[in-house]
């Protein structure tokens, strides 16, 4: 590919660059000196279960990484001892080593999905963080006036509403930042939340006499409930390692307005087919359900193979479109001490097959219809069930969420 093949295939996506046409130089001198670029990114192991929205950013290092760059994952272990506070209304708990390497290594396990495990090269920060002595840490944060670090709308707002900053909070940005330094990075990829951290890698490397870095920001992919960003912690997003049926049933659930910020940023499908796709929803030519099941085959296929994902999509339809049961779903066991004289509350059942986080919840789906047994809606909230003829039904919550009695 030539210089302004490259630029577009990766510029795909995109938000911002900085400098605006850095990309393209960078592009091109690497070309002239015959060197791959060396492309950063920087994951503090912190949450280590990698969703659709933190492989938007592992997707475009995969391009990278095709186009024969050098593509270096940092392991924030030394970082991930003060918390990334970008976003945070307060103060981050400090993780302990161990659990500093458990969430390393289940990184580890997950981007190798998406990245080339033979062309990734991990970084360990405590390597050269670690390494730094009091003297160093001090000449380091002369580099960065506190004037700089308030500007960000994190602390500022944090201090303005009273709430404590950890003074280790503002060594954050230099330690990412100094990350670049060591790595001579010529691009730094992150979200748009991480444009303060990424910016300061550039100050840094220019006061080290180092050209800075061109500083590359995917967007922040909205969740299934369209409205804030994807996060396991709200419940909201869908796990790459998650089985073909559950990612492909999750898929089908974002809205019709959605689909096109999907395709762009979860799949490789050719944006003019994409808006060839939406035209035709928006012309009524063309059912959008058809096209969310294109999405979903789409991504199911990125990570679980071309036969999952028509398997996923055959059985969304038989159990969605004729009102079947899966084939598969987890199995519960309900304990005949959870009933009392035989019976048992529905709520309590609701609770304990996983479907509902107690029985206020429980109470709430019943009542707004979303529970079934078997073939009929639980009407009731006060209802009680009969212990012994449990076994080997199905309590289903939605449309999505399936158990087996045991």
């Amino acid at each position: 590919m030539g210089i302004e093949q490259q630029a577009a295939a990766l510029r795909r996506g995109i938000v911002r660059t900085t400098p605006e046409n850095g990309l393209e130089d960078k592009l091109r001198r690497a070309s002239e000196e015959g060197r791959p670029l060396i492309v950063k990114l920087g994951l503090d192991p912190t949450a280590p279960d990698i969703h659709l929205g933190s492989a938007v950013v592992l997707r475009k290092l995969r391009q990278f990484q095709d186009m024969g760059h050098r593509v270096v994952v940092i392991i924030g272990d030394f970082t991930a001892m003060i918390g990334d506070p970008s976003g945070k209304s307060e103060t981050r708990k400090q993780l302990t080593a161990e659990e500093i390497k458990v969430n390393a290594q289940t990184y580890a396990d997950q981007y190798c999905r998406i990245l080339d495990p033979d062309r990734t090269e991990v970084r360990f920060n405590s390597e050269w963080l670690g390494s730094l002595d009091f003297a160093d840490v001090i000449r380091l944060a002369a580099r960065m006036t506190v004037a700089q670090v308030m500007e960000r709308d994190d602390f500022a707002k944090r201090w303005r509403e009273g709430r404590p900053i950890g003074l280790h909070e503002l060594l954050y940005p230099l330690c990412q930042a100094y990350d670049s330094v060591v790595l001579r990075a010529d691009i730094e990829m992150g979200g748009t939340d991480q444009m303060f951290n990424i910016l300061a890698g550039r100050d840094l490397q220019a006061h080290y006499g180092q050209e800075p870095q061109v500083a590359v920001f995917m967007p922040l992919l909205v969740g299934l409930d369209g409205v804030q960003k994807m996060s396991k912690s709200l419940g909201n997003y869908v796990g790459i390692t998650e089985p073909p049926y559950s990612m492909f049933g999750k898929l089908m659930s974002i809205t019709d307005e959605m689909m096109g910020t999907y395709f762009e940023l979860t799949t490789d499908v050719p944006l003019d087919e994409v808006r060839s796709l939406l035209e035709s929803v928006a012309a009524g030519s063309v059912n959008p359900k058809d096209v969310k099941r294109r999405l979903a085959r789409e991504v199911v296929t990125i990570y679980h193979g071309a036969a999952a994902a028509q398997a996923a999509d055959a059985e969304f339809e038989r159990v969605h479109a004729r009102h079947q049961v899966p084939d598969t779903m987890p199995e519960v066991e309900i304990p005949a001490d959870a009933a009392r004289d035989g019976r048992i509350w529905i709520c309590r059942l609701v609770a304990l097959a996983g479907l509902a986080k107690g029985t206020g919840e429980a109470r709430r789906l019943i009542e707004q219809g979303a529970v079934w047994l078997d073939d009929e809606r639980c009407m009731s909230a006060e209802a009680e069930l009969e212990h012994a003829k449990l076994p080997g039904s199905v309590i289903r919550v939605g449309n999505r969420r399936f158990v087996r009695l045991r």
